[in-house]
């Protein structure tokens, strides 16, 4: 029985004279293994001399190769001190030869070659820095800490970066590590000494891997990865390199912790370290600066090495040369980068892992990825061999044709077959990722806009913030043809220009924006949609530009998800963040995300009004329903847990009835049971009352105040017992006492759009549940009329239309037939909140007959669909003189009209009817009141 790894292919000897030397030293071998030692001695001298000195332990090793590499790792991990330096050592000749056979014989795939060298150096660097860590702490050097403390190196932790982070580490890499201690494991006045001893213990762990001995080396090590690595100590303090980062931090130190890990020593404090790093490698935003960013590096990569030349193979670097692994990995980073704050699924080490990750979330076409993935592995196959013939730090493919011919018999190729396969693939990775880093001029870009286009608005544009910096002017600059191009073609160019004007201005300094532009030019046509047609949209995106990344953030278009969904999304997304100020900012940027979604898909004609109300409902709702919980968290912390079931928030008016506009208030009721509690039990202890009303201020405060991220929505608590004289929360027996002795009929008449949107279960069942109940109850009809008509006037009186386009307030309006579905809703126990279903209980009521409810509900979508369009439009009401033609040719699209003039028509009758009917109903009832 043998785990020996199957041969599937053999490399030929470059001097077959030598090779067959090196097979007859090592006799007790298969054919096949003997052909492999045969192959490798013949064309690498490296390996040569590794079999010779390892030719005792090879036959055994080659039997049962992943029993002898768990053996050299076991035997390296107890070393004692005094056997570090020659125990290593041979342990890495072993790992070396070992896995060097396994890969070209094609028994082991690149990635268990790569993660065998990875794995044992790690091992390496956490023996060695322990043992140095142990004599510091046997001589005292370290203050506070004992031989316990060895284990975790005393608060040392070893990063690993690069290859070596990424389990990717070649043959003769160097291994790039950051050292850090945790400051916070030392008394303050002992730090200075404790930082000297760690500074030590790095240059001697180092020294102990990288030094050459008549046993050779271990690793080269590599710390220039460090922050400021010219002035800083090869050891820094954890505190002192995240305020490096936090304030210097620069793109390449981002993309290069991507694949960070920590590897040796304190492994639990590195990881608690990258953890506190997140923001600042993982932005929220979609990064696509980091495009250029990248693009600049690569250019300086090439310049300051040389590899920008034209594509030669002898002499080609396969690491930083065009087409090399460099460009693969950096066109992965990149987009790893650009996308990997909003999605941690794209937070991997690895580069193929990542291609993959990337694809599946479709910011790589599937091809690209296969293509770029096998690339990526046969070059690291080459580098490898390149590596193999003398153990040498060089990724150049060798000059002459010898070197070249070694590294083809290493592959079991010819050289001529090298040569064309290489030059192939190196040519496609090249127009793979260039494109994607330096993209050319789009079609559009050339073209010269007909319009003369105002010059004074053009020359103005570069004293905008967005503008000042050099870099954002020639991003825009580039840009700059083609939005002027498309701002041509709107139906009123010079109209669109003040508002992409109006943009800009409003756009804060910065070059995300652009750069996101740039590589993706179609939001230059949704840009344009936008400012040409609805001023509150640009205004919006002016202030929030980071919503543009839902667009391309992967599901921008698809189906409405549904209210459960939302929430349970962002409920996820806040279950992320342990600080609550954080919490609130992303349910900001979340909801905003969302807000935006819901607008365009309107603007575009995708959803209808209804639709969009329904959807703006949904959004509320959830943002209310997942919050709450870290509202009540939040303040639980300072003064208990909430006393009793807690609280219940009631929505009222439209959040209650599932429709709202884009600019809607959130009328809101919180109601609390507190049972047989009168205190809270925390640090800080209330009383009830006291308690529920100072969290129903901080739910306001979570919901209203203004934050980076600006604010959720305005609260309105007028519909609450008493308004704005009662108490701002309101307990469950006192709201049912005043429903049913107190309260005035126009707040039954509210009750009956009112729905629990958040908040204790139980409790929500009881509110609702009183809610039919009551309504179901017996009213006194010409009474409830009687009180609807003073209500209707006092409306009037008090709130008149602003014009034709103010579809709410005034006789007809929306507002006006709301009310009339209310009287309904209340006289006939409809437990349903919209107004369609209140209109029929007004028909059921004897108030409307069938015909005349139908009319009312005409009226009232016309009404809706205008209201819901003019929000979206300016934020307010149109007025006449100022709409613009895109936002008629909108509001026609929302109304189903050909003409604004027809609309307008539609209107003016629909208002003068509607209004006549509710009249004649109330005044019916009046008459019946006062007789």
């Amino acid at each position: 029985m043998t785990d020996a790894f199957a041969i599937a292919r053999l490399p030929r000897a470059f001097d077959s004279s030598l090779g067959e030397e090196t097979r007859a030293l090592v006799p007790d071998l298969s054919a096949d293994q003997g052909d492999l030692i045969a192959g490798a001695a013949g064309s690498s001298p490296y390996l040569k001399g590794l079999i010779e000195r390892e030719k005792d332990w090879l036959p055994q090793a080659l039997s049962h190769p992943d029993q002898a590499l768990t053996e050299v790792m076991a035997e390296a991990r107890v070393l004692p001190p005094d056997q570090l330096k020659p125990g290593l050592r041979q342990a890495k000749r072993r790992m070396a030869l070992l896995t060097a056979l396994a890969d070209l014989a094609g028994a082991w795939p690149l990635e268990k070659v790569t993660a065998a060298l990875t794995d044992f150096g790690a091992l390496a660097a956490d023996v060695a820095a322990k043992a140095e860590i142990a004599a510091l702490i046997r001589r005292g050097k370290l203050p506070g800490m004992t031989e316990d403390d060895v284990e975790n190196a005393a608060g040392m932790a070893i990063l690993a970066m690069g290859k070596m982070g990424a389990y990717e580490l070649n043959y003769s890499s160097d291994v790039d590590l950051i050292v850090l201690f945790d400051e916070t494991r030392f008394d303050p006045d002992d730090f200075f000494e404790a930082r000297q001893s760690m500074v030590r213990a790095t240059r001697n762990f180092c020294a102990t891997l990288s030094d050459k001995t008549a046993d050779g080396y271990v690793f080269r090590t590599d710390l220039r990865l460090r922050p400021d690595p010219a002035v800083t100590p090869v050891c820094m303090a954890m505190e002192a390199a995240e305020r490096y980062y936090e304030s210097l931090g620069r793109t390449w130190e981002r993309a290069a912790y991507i694949k960070a890990r920590p590897c040796a020593g304190d492994i639990a404090a590195g990881q608690r370290f990258l953890d506190t790093l997140r923001p600042f490698v993982w932005r929220r935003h979609l990064d696509f600066a980091a495009i250029q960013d990248a693009h600049d590096m690569r250019l300086r990569i090439r310049e300051n090495k040389g590899t920008g030349g034209t594509l030669s193979v002898p002499g080609h670097d396969m690491k930083l040369g065009r087409g090399g692994i460099r460009e693969i990995e950096f066109f992965t980073q990149t987009r790893q980068l650009i996308a990997g704050g909003r999605d941690p699924d794209l937070r991997v080490r690895g580069t193929v892992p990542g291609l993959a990750a990337l694809a599946e979330k479709g910011w790589v076409p599937q091809d690209v990825t296969e293509k770029l993935s096998d690339h990526y592995r046969a070059h690291r196959d080459v580098e490898h061999r390149i590596q193999m013939v003398h153990d040498a730090q060089t990724h150049k493919v060798p000059q002459s044709e010898d070197g070249i011919e070694r590294i083809a018999c290493l592959m079991g190729i010819s050289s001529d077959e090298l040569t064309r396969d290489l030059t192939n693939r190196l040519v496609e990775v090249h127009e793979l990722t260039e494109g994607f880093f330096a993209p050319g001029p789009s079609s559009t870009s050339a073209q010269v806009p007909e319009v003369a286009f105002d010059k004074s608005i053009l020359a103005r544009w570069t004293t905008y913030p967005a503008l000042r910096s050099q870099r954002g002017r020639r991003i825009f600059e580039r840009l700059k043809p083609e939005i002027l191009s498309r701002l041509a073609k709107t139906a009123q160019p010079e109209e669109a220009l003040m508002a992409l004007d109006g943009f800009l201005a409003g756009l804060p300094a910065g070059v995300q924006l652009f750069s996101l532009f740039e590589a993706n030019r179609h939001l230059i046509d949704l840009l344009i949609d936008i400012v040409g047609t609805s001023h509150a949209l640009a205004t919006h995106l002016s202030r929030n530009a980071s919503v543009f990344d839902a667009v391309i953030g992967g599901s921008f278009f698809a189906d409405w998800p549904g209210g459960d969904a939302l929430q349970m999304e962002l409920a996820q997304a806040l279950a992320q963040e342990a600080d609550y100020e954080t919490q609130l900012d992303l349910a900001r940027r979340w909801c905003k995300e969302w807000h935006f979604r819901v607008g365009v898909h309107y603007l575009r004609g995708l959803i209808d009004g209804a639709q969009a109300g329904r959807q703006y409902a949904d959004l509320a709702q959830a943002v209310i329903a997942a919050i709450l919980p870290h509202v009540t968290d939040n303040f639980a912390r300072k003064h208990g847990p909430a006393p009793g079931r807690g609280v219940a928030v009631l929505g009222m008016g439209s959040l209650g009835a599932g429709r709202i506009n884009s600019q809607s208030d959130l009328d809101m009721i919180v109601i609390y049971d507190p049972q047989d509690q009168d205190m809270s039990d925390g640090p800080r202890p209330l009383a009830t009352r006291t308690y529920y009303a100072r969290f129903t201020q901080a739910l306001i405060t979570a919901l209203s105040a203004p934050m980076s991220q600006g604010r959720l929505y305005e609260v309105d608590m007028r519909l609450r017992p008493s308004g704005n004289q009662g108490p701002v929360a309101t307990s469950w027996a006192s709201f049912t006492n005043y429903q049913q002795k107190e309260a005035w009929v126009w707040e039954h008449l509210a009750l009956t759009r009112a729905h629990v949107v958040a908040g204790n279960d139980a409790l929500a069942e009881d509110i609702e549940t009183f809610r039919v109940e009551f309504l179901s109850g017996p009213r006194d009809r010409d009474g409830v009329l009687g009180d609807v008509a003073e209500m209707r006037a006092r409306l009037a009186a008090a709130k008149s239309p602003a014009g034709i386009w103010d579809a709410k307030n005034g006789p007809g309006r929306l507002m006006d037939i709301e009310l009339m579905a209310e009287t309904g809703a209340l006289l006939s126990s409809v437990p349903q909140r919209d107004v369609h279903s209140g209109l029929d209980g007004a028909v059921a009521a004897g108030l409307l007959d069938v015909a005349q409810a139908q009319t009312l509900k005409d009226s009232y979508d016309l009404c809706w669909s205008v209201q819901c369009a003019a929000r979206l439009l300016s934020g307010t009401v149109i007025e006449a003189d100022k709409i613009s033609e895109g936002g008629a040719a909108f509001l026609c699209r929302a109304t189903g009209f050909e003409q604004v003039e027809q609309l307008q028509a539609a209107l003016q009758d629909s208002y003068t009817t509607a209004a006549d009917l509710i009249g004649s109903v109330i005044k019916e009832g009046e008459d019946g009141a006062q007789h």
